[in-house]
């Protein structure tokens, strides 16, 4: 089996790295078993710290023989510890070395390293296990591949400290998503590493802490059933508040609040409850302070933004403790020009990752100021903010950017607003760019915040309108994201609200009556609301009305009919009807119902139907027809 640098190498540098590391593999090829032990043990001193000799050896293929040796039954097992030990230390240099490990398949060869009955064989196959499934690099789905590993790993828990650390370490880092959380779900996980809450080891209760973390994430049945977990006679939710507590490491208390925070947003916590409102909340708080690593403040204001995402109380809890909101504007001068920073390395990291904290302020503005008009006005007010928010706008950083649209897009649902600070900075424009050339996830937001900028109250319409708008949200309405079609189609919906005959005939146009009729035959019952919301916005004003269906009247009443016999909704088949009242309400469009039985016997119809809102629609409709502006009531009617 031969592993391939993913780079050719110049002879001049492979006659050196021969030279200097050549008998360390050639030793690994003695006819003694003695002599092959001592050399992986040198090669073992040989390699720790030393990244330049570890990509030596892997390129003189010491991989395949270590890998050999290790599974060979003729090798003793101090000779496969040690062969595992190297391979661990070879996976702790640079993440090209882990993908050679992983070429030369490393992890089936470590698992069934995992079946020996030497305590030591398999702490040392764990930790090079560990290693490797911790880096980015690794595929999780490598640990799933083999249905037999997980509850072999279960079991393998209660041999010592070091294999319950390990694989805490390895479950934490490869549960990625909901078909993992169950599959660890079902062979015990909480069961099994619960207990481990209460281990003498820190490491040990560190590492199980996060498995929960990841567990509970978005997870309803996993987070029901941590509630009425007892570990030592207490619920786990006492053991994650305790946890959390001032003076315990900074580490437990964050990933604590974590496990109490996911388990509040899957409803196995109510959001009123003590631990979360006198507990988690203020030790999410205390971790955006400035006093905080970066890692720290980016973790405390994310998990402190999506617990509060969905509850007004707990925003407005949020928005006065310790100063939160203006805590969060020092996000965005770090580090400052007289950072307290001495340490190179972690100045030079946190210049890297200053961007991190952008990103983290800017969700966690966006949640707190979610529903409440105070809370906005609190965060508008805030030094720069809305400068801030526009230069977030155009970051490199796609991540700064979601997060810069998001927070916008929240303090965008206020109509103060609306009409002051968003008209003030110009939002619209950077906005504007953004919808030009961005990711679908901005798109989204961003097209959804648009939506409110085209409100009819906005000042930001007019020029909105006139910076060709219509022609890309009308593109919008043809995306295959649905989201994206909702909010085009919302967005012109908004744009029609009491507008001109000329905008509304830009509207159509680019739209085009093709795209229309997709449109309301859409499968997504949003996109199809918000299409029925249009016309009827485009079919208000009698001059109106009369100027589009005597263009589009055939089409429109051939939609009309096709949804009043279709499979839809009350909601639905309401609005159909609301649109046909507006119809009835032109001077001459009314014709095109009068000279349809078709529609009139619908419309007779649905004046009888058990629903009052279509009872109501149905008469509405006839109170339109029978009205006539020069002759009073059509006796046409009247029968």
């Amino acid at each position: 089996m031969a592993c391939l640098l993913e780079t050719p190498i110049r002879m001049s540098v492979l006659s050196e790295v021969t030279a200097s590391s050549r008998h360390y593999v050639d030793r690994l090829f003695d006819p003694d078993p003695q002599k092959v032990l001592q050399g992986v043990i040198d090669m073992k001193n040989a390699v720790i710290g030393n990244n330049k000799q570890k990509a030596n050896l892997i390129v003189l293929g010491a991989v395949p023989r270590l890998l050999y040796l290790l599974q060979q039954e003729t090798s003793s097992t101090e000779l496969k510890t040690e062969c595992a030990v190297v391979l661990g230390s070879l996976a702790m240099g640079t993440e090209n070395n882990v993908k050679s490990l992983l070429d030369c398949h490393i992890i089936p060869a470590l698992l069934q390293g995992l079946l020996s009955p030497d305590l030591k064989f398999i702490e040392a196959c764990l930790r090079c296990l560990r290693t490797i499934f911790t880096s980015p690099v690794t595929p999780e789905e490598l640990l799933y591949t083999d249905a037999t590993v997980i509850p072999h790993l279960m079991a393998l828990l209660s041999r010592s400290r070091y294999t319950q650390e390990y694989i805490c370490q390895i479950f934490s880092h490869c549960c990625k998503g909901p078909d993992h959380q169950t599959i660890l779900f079902n062979h015990g996980a909480v069961q099994n590493i619960a207990h481990l809450l209460t281990s003498v080891s820190y490491k040990v209760r560190m590492q199980a802490l996060k498995c929960f973390s990841v567990l509970a994430f978005e997870n309803p049945q996993v987070s029901m059933t941590l509630v009425n977990v007892l570990v030592d006679g207490e619920l786990l939710p006492q053991i994650f508040v305790k946890m959390l507590q001032r003076d315990k490491p900074i580490e437990m208390q964050l990933t604590s609040a974590k496990c109490l925070t996911y388990m509040c947003r899957a409803g196995a916590i109510r959001t009123d409850d003590n631990c979360i409102v006198l507990k988690t909340l203020p030790c999410l708080v205390r971790m955006c302070s400035k006093e905080r690593l970066l890692e720290e403040r980016v973790e405390g204001a994310e998990t402190l933004a999506y617990l509060i995402e969905p509850d007004v109380e707990l925003q407005r809890i949020a928005s006065i403790t310790d100063h939160l909101i203006a805590m969060l504007a020092d996000y965005f001068k770090y580090p400052s020009s007289v950072s307290a920073i001495t340490d190179i390395k972690r100045l030079d990291h946190d210049l890297k990752h200053a961007h991190e904290l952008r990103q983290a302020a800017f969700k966690l503005y966006a949640s707190l100021g979610a529903n409440d008009e105070d809370i906005r006005k609190k965060i508008i007010d805030t030094e720069n903010m809305m400068d801030r928010i526009v230069t977030g706008l155009s970051e490199s950083s796609v991540k700064v950017r979601l997060a810069a649209v998001r927070c916008l897009h929240s303090l965008s649902r206020s109509v103060q607003q609306l009409r002051t600070s968003f008209q003030d900075h110009a939002v619209w424009k950077p906005l504007m760019k953004v919808l030009q050339n961005a990711p679908d996830e901005i798109l989204v937001v961003a097209s959804s915040m648009l939506c409110n900028l085209l409100l009819e109250f906005s000042p930001s319409k007019e020029p909105i309108l006139e910076s060709g708008a219509v022609e890309l949200l009308c593109g919008l309405t043809q995306s295959e994201n649905p989201a994206l079609r909702v909010n085009g189609i919302w967005a012109l919906m908004n744009m029609a609200f009491q507008a001109e005959q000329k905008i509304k005939a830009d509207i159509l146009r680019s739209l085009s009556t093709e795209q229309l009729f997709r449109l309301l035959s859409d499968s997504d019952l949003n996109v199809l609301m918000k299409t029925l919301g249009l016309l009827r916005n485009l079919l208000s004003t009698r001059p109106h009305i009369d100027k589009i269906m005597s263009t589009h009247g055939k089409q429109i009443m051939q939609a009309v009919t096709l949804i009043l016999e279709g499979e839809h909704n009350i909601e639905v088949k309401e609005q159909t009807l609301c649109i046909l009242a507006n119809i009835a309400d032109g001077t001459t469009a009314k014709e095109l119902i009068m000279t349809n039985d078709d529609i009139l016997q619908k419309i007779k119809y649905y004046m009888g139907h058990s629903h009052v809102k279509l009872q109501l629609a149905a008469m509405f409709c006839i109170s339109n027809l029978v009205w006539n502006e020069e002759e009073g009531m059509n006796e046409n009617l009247l029968a």
